[in-house]
């Protein structure tokens, strides 16, 4: 054999070498990878499918075979297996206003007491009840690690604070540290991993988080509290949070970096905040009917994912809020907590925030019957602005004493060809009287941010649940006198006392204002007329008869001002001999004419040669 051919056998045997050990190493690589695949499938299996499934083939232990095989472990560490088919105990940390149940089984909040607070009915006002929330960290740390899958040992534990720890075969542990503030709705969290540096490949840049709740209703009516109750999310340096729910299930891709999560019912929120921010996450928000026997109200999740950076020790700090939407305590935190509550927009928010709440402190530091608080707070609010509505209840009053003369102008005019030349003789006689037609229309109309201001707020002032007041047992709340024992459409299963007092008196004010337009055969007129005397106040009702019954009743006591204010003006304000000897001044003398008026003859005009050309 020659030197080349030595050489060649040398190349292929190489060759060969190097493909047998590239392809065991591929070979390993693979069965590592499925090793895996594997563990993170048996370790999302519930327990029945891996009974009848993974162990289906195991042969059970007997006196015949004592040494029988055991149940295929899960996990590759045994502290962890050990951890995963332990059974979890309760720990409570509890202050004056909170009590928290913890699980060992995933070290994680069990239920949340708000011991200040019962839902309606009485019974202990439950955030959310045993087991009905989850907080659940996953990592891959050679195995897929949820944390929820597993039961911790409790390192330390104070009446503020408890520490939970689950440990692995390497001496490194994932710890828990839950802090209860005192005497608030507050409660630190710190994420650690300790020790974990030869466990936690070092290509893991990130780790989930799962935080779910499901929140009982606590409310007397279904609607009202559903229709108030969402999920918000927050991004760092916003305004306000985003939000989404108000009774429909939703769900929403968050791609950007998120601050925090509040899962909102009606009057209590559970906030979970991230100081280092979430790197994104999914949300969900699920109504449950109101028909369901488990008297639940939503179902929220929110599956966040968190940035990681691998090292000796990696501690990262959460927050959580189990408590009411009140105002000052939620914005005590600094954390724009307080924008959860619905307070309207910029213009309407900002007097609820500076006018409507602040007064109604005020108020509630000397009387405790908040009935007559919002009485007082209506006398304020209608007193300040007055001064705006004075125009409009003046030219009010002063239309009921020109009503016989808009009678001769309607019995002049009698035809439909002719309602041009009625309006402008109206107009030049309201001119001659000294009554601006439009004077009143802008001042009223800034008055309706007030009315939408008081809307927002009666129906999410935890101050007024379960305040009584008259025949109201919850003024946050519908007020029921009759109770029907069916749902009618559009009513629903019971009639409110405040809302049908408040469509009554309604009518009656647009009754007043009314009396003054004589009778006309202008379609348009009749209609405006109609929808003003009868479709308003018969929706009002609607509306608010399943609504807060505090709303219902400022609204009531606002249109009983306003009667009031409008039969004082017309009583002592205007003076209907004035009004004629103006009249009679000015008879027959030419006016300035405004700039509308113009307008209006100059259409006039346009109609009358239409008209002729017709002919």
């Amino acid at each position: 054999m020659d030197k080349n051919s030595i050489i060649g056998f040398i190349i292929i045997a190489l060759i060969l070498f190097g493909f047998t050990f590239y392809e065991s190493g591929q070979a390993r690589k693979r069965a590592e990878q499925q090793r895996q695949l594997d563990s993170i499938a048996l370790a999302n299996m519930p327990v029945d499918t891996l009974a009848d499934g993974v162990y289906a083939d195991v042969i059970p232990a007997s006196e015949e075979n004592p040494q029988a095989a055991a149940p295929q472990a899960i996990y590759s560490d045994s502290m962890l297996e050990a951890a995963h088919v332990a059974e979890g105990d309760l720990v409570t940390l509890e202050n004056e206003v909170l009590k928290l149940d913890f699980t060992t089984k995933g070290a994680q909040p069990y239920s949340a007491q708000l011991k200040k607070y019962s839902s309606y009915g009485g019974e202990d006002l439950m955030l959310f009840k045993g087991g009905d929330a989850e907080y659940a960290v996953s990592i891959y740390a050679g195995q897929y690690i949820r944390t929820a899958d597993f039961n911790f040992t409790v390192a330390e534990h104070s009446d503020s604070s408890v520490v939970f720890r689950l440990p692995f075969e390497g001496g490194g542990y994932i710890e828990q540290k839950y802090t209860l503030q005192p005497d608030g709705y507050k409660v630190d969290n710190l994420l650690s991993f300790v020790g974990m540096q030869n466990v936690i490949p070092r290509n893991v840049g990130s780790y989930d988080i799962d935080f779910n709740v499901t929140v009982p209703r606590m409310e007397k009516g279904y609607k009202n509290e559903s229709q108030y109750s969402k999920l918000d999310y927050y991004f760092e340096g916003e305004k306000k949070p985003a939000e989404m729910g108000r009774s429909r299930s939703a769900s929403k891709s968050i791609g950007a970096r998120l601050s925090w999560v509040a899962f909102q019912q009606q009057f209590f929120s559970a906030i979970m905040c991230a100081p280092q921010e979430f790197a994104n996450g999914e949300l969900a928000i699920r109504f449950v009917p109101e028909s369901d026997p488990s008297h639940n109200l939503m179902e929220c999740s929110a599956k966040m994912r968190a940035d990681f950076r691998p090292a000796a020790s990696v501690s990262v700090p959460y927050e959580f809020y189990f408590g009411p939407n009140h105002f000052q305590t939620l914005k005590s935190y600094n954390r724009k907590y307080e924008k959860i509550i619905p307070l309207g927009g910029s213009l309407v928010g900002w007097f609820t925030r500076y006018a409507i709440i602040p007064m109604f402190n005020f108020f509630s530091r000397f009387l405790s019957n908040f009935g007559l608080i919002i009485l007082l707070m209506t006398l304020v609010i209608k007193t300040v602005v007055f001064p705006l509505t004075y125009k409009s209840y003046s030219s009010s009053a002063k239309m009921q004493v020109l009503k016989p003369e808009i009678e001769k102008i309607n019995a002049r005019y009698p035809k439909q060809e002719d309602a041009m030349k009625k309006q402008q003789a109206t107009m030049d006689l309201y001119k001659r009287a000294g009554v601006n037609t439009m004077g009143g229309c802008l001042p009223t109309l800034l008055t309706f941010p007030i009315l939408w201001a008081m809307f927002r707020f009666f129906p999410a002032s935890i101050e007024l649940r379960q305040q009584p007041f008259l025949w109201c047992d919850d003024l946050s709340a519908y007020d029921s006198i009759l109770d029907f024992g069916f749902r009618i459409p559009l009513i629903g299963d019971h009639l409110s006392l405040f809302a049908l007092l408040m469509a009554v008196v309604m009518w009656v004010y647009s009754k007043m204002t009314t009396a003054n337009q004589a009778a006309s055969n202008d379609p348009t007129a009749s209609s405006m007329k109609f929808m003003t005397l009868w479709m308003m106040p018969i929706m009002m009702f609607f509306i608010c008869n399943n609504l807060s019954a505090a709303l219902s009743y400022y609204y009531l006591l606002s249109q009983l001002i306003a009667i009031m204010q409008t039969w004082v003006i017309r009583k002592w304000f205007v003076h209907p001999e004035k009004i004629y000897a103006r009249l009679k001044a000015t008879e027959g003398k030419p006016l300035p004419k405004s700039k509308w008026q113009q307008r209006l003859e100059e259409a006039q005009k346009m109609q009358q040669q239409q008209q002729r050309n017709r002919r």
